[in-house]
């Protein structure tokens, strides 16, 4: 089919915009397409802070892949007044035996990084923000740290643009149709027409590819910046990101930056299954009480009242780890992320990924976790 674009990128977020600015960049026809503005509140890339580390519990072959991300994020803000990419170093804290801490401990011996290992006492001399169960022992990797995912998308949309795109926002896609060996996309502006299209639509994405729909499942999540009494132990400075298994959840949280107050989330919130258009936003007294338990138990000098909240998004598979891979019945279609809520840290490099496999069909990234097959039986991760 005679095609306008080489390439139709549906989403403009942490992924979308990425891929975007990698394939212009590269010389392609590139066609970008948001419902929102980028950097809209409404998916999973907002919130002024996301955060970047490489003693990566989830699974140790995301190491490679974070190396490469901390390398293109410090590419991108080459130039720029303030960095995108802030080092505070990170903690991944709880007990012999949990999953953050394993895990975290695993991908750090197997890939030679930098650590340390603390007991709970350590943690408290070291970090004063903290206050630790007393069974806590936490891993410690100095480059770990956070991104501006507002600022990033921006910078991503407009090196795209620099670089030839062509960036289309408050434009509705209705769907995706492969034919003749293209893609023709049908938005609420009219029809598009490319030879590949990259869908990078987070919570939205079983709405444009229904084979999506049984593996998916978007989650509503909240975010709290709470008031602090000793601001100076919530520097960034003093006070590293963290993830934290604990009795009462997963928590992860940050220092204070942007905006006042002390910063934090609780993975799978309540476990709110929920679409994008029609979840609640409006954050209540329960959300909140969610989140206070373990600001009052670990961090008790922030334990102030709650300055602001946001909701935003997980679009969740069933073992948590990604999509970047085919549509087994369109290869014209790059389905790309639903990241399960730990995502936005790898998109710099996502979009390389995307560049590579829309350019070349391939890759140098292992990205074999990520395959579809997986979900039928095959390959699963380990």
């Amino acid at each position: 089919m005679s095609t306008a674009y080489d390439v139709i990128v549906v989403g403009v977020g942490g992924m979308g915009s990425a891929a975007a600015s990698h394939m212009a960049a590269r010389g392609l026809r590139v066609l970008a397409l948001e419902q929102f503005e980028p950097g809209h509140s409404h998916g999973s890339s907002h919130g002024l802070t996301r955060i970047i580390r490489l003693a990566y519990f989830e699974h140790p072959s995301y190491v490679p892949l974070l190396r490469r991300a901390f390398a293109l994020w410090r590419d991108l803000e080459t130039g720029l007044d303030e960095p995108l990419l802030h080092v505070t170093g990170g903690l991944d804290v709880g007990w012999e035996g949990s999953e953050v801490f394993e895990g975290s401990l695993r991908s750090c011996r197997e890939h030679e990084l930098a650590h340390e290992v603390l007991e709970a006492h350590d943690l408290t001399a070291r970090f004063p923000g903290w206050s630790p169960a007393e069974n806590a022992i936490a891993v410690y990797q100095p480059d770990a740290g956070f991104v501006t995912p507002e600022r990033c998308i921006a910078v991503h949309t407009a090196r795209a643009i620099q670089a030839g795109a062509t960036v289309l926002t408050n434009i509705r896609v209705r769907d995706v149709v492969p034919e003749n060996g293209g893609v023709r996309v049908r938005t609420s502006a009219g029809e598009y027409t490319a030879g590949q299209v990259v869908l990078s639509a987070g919570p939205w994405m079983a709405d444009l590819a229904p084979e999506l729909a049984p593996v998916l499942s978007p989650e509503r999540q909240v975010l709290g910046w709470f008031d602090i009494a000793q601001p100076e132990a919530f520097a960034p400075s003093r006070f590293p990101v963290f993830v934290l298994d604990a009795a009462e959840g997963r928590y992860y949280g940050f220092p204070e930056y942007g905006v006042p107050g002390f910063k934090i989330g609780c993975y799978h919130h309540h476990a709110e299954r929920v679409h994008p258009d029609t979840m609640t936003r409006t954050v209540s007294a329960r959300d909140e009480d969610t989140l206070r338990q373990a600001v009052a138990r670990y961090f008790p000098q922030a334990n102030g009242a709650m300055r602001q909240s946001t909701t935003c998004l997980f679009t969740n598979t069933p073992d948590e780890h990604f999509i970047i891979d085919r549509a087994p019945s369109a290869p014209q279609v790059l389905l790309v992320s639903p990241c399960s809520g730990h995502g936005f840290k790898f998109s710099s490099v996502i979009g390389e990924i995307c560049a590579d496999l829309v350019q070349y069909d391939r890759t140098s990234h292992d990205i074999s976790l990520f395959r579809l097959a997986r979900f039928a039986g095959s390959d699963r991760p380990s």
